[in-house]
Order: structure tokens, then sequence, then C-alpha cells
């Protein structure tokens, strides 16, 4: 792989990790969905300093005779990985927001039943 890219590679995974911590020492990306971006990241960072001959090994098993191309794939199935983590987490939460409107909803209608022990005025 040329220096150029493995340089460019180094370069935008130091720089996506550092995203990540600066993400969560502000509090805007949580800790534990932290380390699953850390991981893609450190990932990446470790497939553009391998050496260029199992890089080289690794592309041609996938079909490809571009290293930096077999280091972007593992970078994208990470990334996918990541996607499909949270879709499960989303749907998760979605069934629980539904099953807390439905409980809120049965508690303010039973709100309504129960006579109120307030004197009137």
């Amino acid at each position: 792989m040329p220096t150029e890219q493995r340089v460019l590679i180094v370069g935008v995974a130091v720089l996506f990790v550092l995203a990540i911590l600066e993400l969560v020492r502000k509090r805007l990306l949580r800790e534990e969905y932290s380390w699953l971006w850390l991981l893609a990241g450190i990932s990446i960072l470790g497939a553009a300093l391998l050496p260029f001959d199992v890089l080289l090994r690794v592309s041609e098993r996938m079909g490809s005779k571009n290293p930096s191309a077999g280091v972007f794939f593992f970078g994208f199935c990470a990334l996918i990985a990541l996607c499909l983590q949270f879709s499960v987490r989303l749907s998760r939460m979605t069934e629980q927001l539904k099953n807390l409107g439905q409980k809120v909803s049965l508690l303010e209608a039973e709100l309504e039943r129960t006579p109120t022990d307030d004197p009137p005025s």
C-alpha cells in the first residue's frame, strides 16, 4: 500500500477515535455505546498498520488486488455491525416506549374514574 494511503487511513482512524473520545467527554455519547465506536476506529487503525504483505494476502483472498480496499471493507463491515446493533436497541426501546405509553394511559383513565375526596368550595 502506498505510504500516502496508509498515512491517510491512519490519520482518519486517529481523528475518528479522538472524535469519539471528545463526544464522550462532552457527554454527547454515552459510554456504553462508545466502546463499539472505539473498537471500529481501532480496528481500522490496526488494519492500516498491518504489514503490506499481510494486507495483500487478505485482499487477494477477498478478490481484490488493492490492499486499501481490504482495510476499508473491514471498516465498512464494522460499521454495518454497529448499525445492526443500534437497530436492535432502537427496536427494543420503541417497544418499551409503546408499553410505557399504554401504562400511562391506563393510569390516567383510572385516575379520571376515581372520585376525588376534595370538598366542594
